[in-house]
């Protein structure tokens, strides 16, 4: 390549590079913020219940039946989604209950069966942090926003890759790291990108291990993933007939079951509850009646360390386990995918994951400030301060080529671009001030 198309690709690219983060930023620093909390979420969760555990110091430990109906008899109409096996026998037992369609957990004492909490499940917390995370606590259209701003981070990303990339004989300084006695502008461009060459493998590793939770191409992941795991019903040794494919266990919304019982006649045999107990899952782990075996029960763990997660279907009379299943028995797909999630929440490696996701946030953080620093500082009085066109287009077609093809990965940049272009054809091309604001045309 020689040195004037070399200039080109590199204004090309800082273009999309520019545009890609006027829209993303704000973004950015709420998601780094947002999934900085998250990081945090088995810290938060046990700091909110310790005010419930090691409660029942003395007493006769009440049934599992009686603490269900006296969650049931404080909230009439309600009926019973899961029991969570408590982690110690003096601790309260959370049973989540369903009103008018909501989950709702209901903390009762061990012993005095006294309801000492109910929260519902969405308002929770974490749960709260995890919505505005993933939805921006704005439903589908905030899920879609998420994802858009994902996608277009991913073009941010490269981009800005290509920028930094040394150029010439230079040493480590603005490189690897920021140069300090240059002045203030030499800084806050140092500062932006050396810093975005530190996180910038580790944001798109979050990036795409986000995807599976967003609306559209999470949508298509699970379609493909039902077709390549679609196989004829067979039958177990328990007699019953089960699919081979069970339900993707990632999604933004709560992933408990959703089959709420009429609890009049529901028994839990403390048998039941003892070798649940005794098979040991990884907390938090519950017990709810199994959808697709009538009279079982499901244990299953819903540790956000994925790999820890385990299933197991009980016989609602005896107690026995009639069968299980583990995290290396899932398929190839479902195993990636629930190790990239792991990875993602901070909760894969333990504290050194929580380090590294805070790593990244912050310098997520540290470099949209010096984005909107380095911006505000050349941004002229009457446009958006986007860099100049290129005389040439050939290397802006190229550009726009690689664009394209990322597009074809993800659906929603492909219609971003479709719309982009619709607007540049029937708005933007007709109205001259409009263009020069934004940098599509010369001043």
């Amino acid at each position: 390549m020689n040195k004037n198309t070399s200039a080109l690709l590199y204004r090309t690219l800082w273009r999309w590079h520019f545009y890609a983060g006027i829209f993303c930023l704000p973004f950015i620093v709420t998601l780094a913020i947002s999934g900085t909390i998250y990081l945090f979420k088995p810290q938060v969760d046990a700091w909110i219940d310790a005010p419930y555990r090691g409660i029942a110091e003395s007493g006769q430990r009440r049934s599992a039946n009686e603490q269900i109906a006296a969650a049931l008899a404080a909230h009439p109409d309600s009926r019973f989604v899961n029991y969570r096996l408590p982690q110690s026998p003096q601790d309260a037992v959370i049973i989540t209950l369903q009103h008018s369609g909501e989950n709702h957990r209901i903390y009762v004492h061990p012993v005095t069966l006294e309801i000492l909490r109910n929260v519902p499940a969405n308002g929770e917390l974490m749960q709260v942090v995890k919505r505005f995370h993933g939805e921006l606590l704005a439903g589908d259209v905030g899920s879609i926003l998420v994802e858009l701003a994902g996608c277009w981070a991913i073009v941010l990303v490269i981009t800005g890759l290509y920028l930094w990339w040394p150029r010439g004989a230079r040493g480590a300084a603005g490189i690897l790291y920021p140069r300090l006695r240059q002045g203030s502008r030499t800084f806050w461009r140092d500062l932006h990108a050396v810093t975005g060459f530190w996180v910038a493998g580790f944001t798109l590793f979050l990036l795409i291990t986000g995807l599976p939770w967003a609306l559209v191409w999470g949508g298509a992941l699970k379609e493909v993933r039902q077709l390549g795991n679609h196989q004829p019903q067979h039958q177990h040794q328990d007699g019953h007939d089960h699919h081979s494919a069970a339900p993707a266990d990632w999604s933004l919304r709560s992933s408990e079951p959703s089959n709420a019982v009429d609890a009049k006649t529901l028994q839990l045999p403390e048998t039941l509850v003892q070798n649940a107990l005794a098979l040991n899952f990884a907390p938090p782990a519950e017990l709810s009646p199994a959808a697709d075996m009538p009279g079982a029960w499901s244990l299953k763990s819903q540790s956000q360390n994925r790999p820890l997660r385990a299933d197991a279907w009980l016989d609602g009379k005896s107690g026995n386990v009639i069968r299980s299943k583990n995290f290396a028995e899932k398929s190839t797909l479902d195993r990636v995918i629930g190790i990239g999630i792991a990875a993602h929440e901070g909760q894969l490696f333990g504290w050194f994951n929580q380090l590294l996701g805070v790593f990244t946030t912050s310098g997520l953080t540290l470099m949209s400030i010096s984005a909107f620093i380095l911006w505000r500082r050349r941004k002229p009085q009457d446009a958006l301060g986007a860099p100049p066109p290129i005389p040439d287009g050939h290397v802006g077609k190229v550009v726009s080529g690689v664009i394209l093809a990322l597009a074809l990965l993800l659906p929603l940049l492909a219609a971003s671009l479709v719309i982009i272009l619709l607007l540049e054809w029937l708005v933007l091309k007709r109205i001259q001030r409009i263009r020069r604001w934004l940098g599509l045309s010369p001043g």
